[in-house]
């Protein structure tokens, strides 16, 4: 049976409502449970049900996302195979993608800002505490729900344990994994990276959350890809002419984005609890106001998407 037919089927007891979304190695559910409820069940497609590292990958997923408990990360509730389909229910969060949000509501006010990234930077942390690199933090791996303010960290599908002997790693040395938007610079060695890389993914974040674009200008992976190893990041008050932030909000920022990651903060807790501080310099007025500009939207922005996803 093709994934498509599951909608008004059952599997493993749970009871497929309807489909929500498609990525690269799994099809999202809508479903509900006898004991979960409403859950979000992530089925492994078709043609990687018989792929070695494909399964590995999603059985570690799961595995990683039961490890991390934190308010602000999805619940893994449940995961399997039945049918010999591999399966993953999550927590049913509100909201939207926060890529979604940012799209039609940015650049976001500093305040919004930080509270978004306070509750992202919590979850990353607690995932670093317990010795898990994301290394895929990017605005469409967190749910954000904007009547509430509540954010929830999602997809630990490339995450990494730093503690992980060489032979149980899932990336081949050599190739870097990741979205190249978001990417730390030292990634792009296809080296295993630490928590640093992840703070600079965060940054990015801010930056783009903050100001609508991207602290690199690359149109092509290849152009981008050139800058990232050899070019400094845009100045944050260099990002649009008509936004204008405190130098406490862009040193923040720009000291997370450095290329070293011994230059950037000792850890996520540090870089949020600094960018926290730093924002409330923004005052109550916020950013100042954008000129409409389509490349900050779904124009130039969403082929870099395409272009640069992994």
């Amino acid at each position: 049976m093709a994934i498509e037919t599951l909608v008004g089927t059952t599997l493993a007891g749970y009871t497929i409502r309807g489909k929500v979304g498609e990525g690269g190695t799994s099809t999202v559910f809508r479903a509900d449970h006898a004991k979960h409820g409403t859950v979000a069940l992530k089925v492994l497609r078709e043609k990687l049900q018989q792929d070695k590292t494909a399964v590995a990958r999603f059985l570690r997923e799961a595995q990683f996302g039961a490890r991390v408990e934190h308010p602000n990360i999805i619940r893994t509730l449940d995961y399997g195979q039945e049918e010999g389909r591999y399966y993953l229910a999550i927590e049913w969060a509100a909201g939207e993608i926060l890529d979604k949000h940012a799209d039609k509501s940015g650049p976001l006010p500093c305040k919004e800002v930080a509270e978004i990234m306070a509750q992202i930077c919590s979850a990353v942390q607690a995932a670093h505490d317990v010795n898990i690199v994301h290394r895929d933090l990017k605005p469409e791996n967190v749910m954000y729900d904007p009547s509430t303010h509540v954010v929830k960290l999602l997809d630990f599908g490339i995450a990494a344990d730093t503690e992980a002997s060489p032979d149980q790693r899932l990336t081949r040395a050599g190739f870097f994994v990741g979205t190249l938007m978001y990417v730390a610079p030292e990634a792009l060695s296809g080296e295993l990276v630490g928590p640093a890389a992840d703070q600079y993914s965060l940054a990015t974040i801010a930056y783009y959350l903050l100001s609508g674009v991207l602290p690199y200008t690359g149109k092509s992976p290849r152009e981008l890809f050139s800058q990232l190893l050899t070019q400094p990041p845009v100045g944050l008050n260099k990002a649009k002419p008509s936004l204008t932030f405190p130098a406490s909000i862009e040193a923040v920022v720009m000291k997370a984005l450095s290329k070293q990651p011994t230059e950037r903060y000792p850890s996520v807790r540090s870089f949020s609890e600094a960018f926290t501080v730093a924002a409330q310099d923004c005052g109550s007025a916020g950013n100042a106001t954008p000129a409409a500009s389509d490349d900050s939207k779904g124009g130039l922005m969403g082929k870099m998407r395409g272009l640069f996803g992994r």
